[in-house]
């Protein structure tokens, strides 16, 4: 039997967990699922990534009223991706918070993404036909922003490239809790193929130079105590630097990309099979390696089509 593309085959229900990080600070998490996050300020709340439909999104709502009945007045995005950002609008947020940069990427590249992400993970796209539209930012920043819900204060900041070129982390100081999206993954594959690998490692440094006592991830479990912080960090530096590196060497004598890809599953196969979506994860994160270690630094739009005519090559 033909192995399914990404996550086609992926049909089975995550249990959802909702642990409280800080006072007043939750991290929504499900077996591997993207991950979203819950700051509770004086009067309202603020909402970290919205989750891929506004049906899945109601699933974080639920767990934001068992614990209090204070407004959603801010959703903040870590960077563009659909399964991070289409389901906005169940939240009712008044202020729909990215960096500039990821603005930008919704408008270079994000129908293409959401039409390559529908088709690669069906089960995170049902209810799909409540989504409106296109996730557009009511605010943006290049560098850093800070908001005050009442008292506390919310440190948002572009700290480097990573997992894409316009991630942000959302830092609450009074509790020294930091929500890192994708570029800090727990037990799960980093998915690379909109990513920057020569830049990554420094921006899991500026995380590590923050010294924080606890991190949400983009995906796996919540990061407790300082110790597993700094474990997550160094897992998700050794699943970057494995990917790279064979792919890599490929490239600079001139091989093929199949040849990538049989040379980055030897080296990652052994560490890291058992990880949350790392087959699904395995042929965008070879593709996008092999493609920077050839000078492309711009990763070369996603689509239902190049997604697939990719796969089909994998496959030989």
């Amino acid at each position: 039997m033909a192995k399914a593309f990404a996550s086609q085959g992926d049909m089975t229900e995550k249990t959802i967990t909702f642990d409280e990080v800080g006072r007043g600070v939750y991290a929504f998490t499900a077996e591997g699922d993207p991950n979203s996050g819950v700051i509770i300020g004086d009067d309202s709340v603020m909402i970290v990534e919205a989750q891929a439909t506004p049906r899945l999104a109601q699933k974080v709502i639920e767990r934001v009223r068992s614990v209090t009945d204070k407004p959603i007045s801010h959703l903040v995005l870590t960077h563009y991706h659909a399964v991070r950002v289409l389901g906005a609008s169940a939240y009712g947020a008044g202020q729909i918070i990215m960096s500039d940069t990821a603005r930008a990427m919704v408008a270079e590249r994000g129908q293409e993404d959401w039409d390559s992400e529908f088709q690669r993970f069906p089960r995170l796209f049902e209810g799909h036909e409540s989504i409106p539209g296109l996730t557009w930012p009511t605010t943006t920043f290049s560098d850093s922003m800070t908001v005050y819900l009442g008292t506390r204060r919310i440190d948002i900041r572009k700290i480097g490239r990573a997992h894409t070129a316009g991630d942000a982390v959302i830092h609450v100081p009074d509790e020294n809790v930091m929500f890192t999206g994708d570029i800090v993954e727990d037990r799960s594959a980093c998915y690379c193929g909109d990513g920057h690998f020569g830049d990554w490692g420094r921006t899991l440094d500026a995380i590590l130079a923050c010294d924080v006592d606890a991190v949400a991830p983009g995906r796996g479990g919540a990061l407790i105590g300082k110790e597993a912080v700094q474990r997550a960090i160094a897992s998700t530096r050794d699943f970057v630097d494995s990917t790279y590196r064979p792919a890599a060497r490929v490239a600079a004598r001139g091989g093929s990309l199949k040849e990538a890809w049989d040379a980055v599953r030897a080296a990652c196969d052994p560490k890291f099979a058992d990880y949350a979506i790392y087959e699904h994860c395995l042929p965008f994160n070879v593709a996008r390696a092999f493609d920077e270690a050839r000078g492309i630094d711009t990763p070369r739009i996603w689509t239902a089509q190049r997604d697939l005519e990719m796969w089909e090559a994998l496959q030989g």
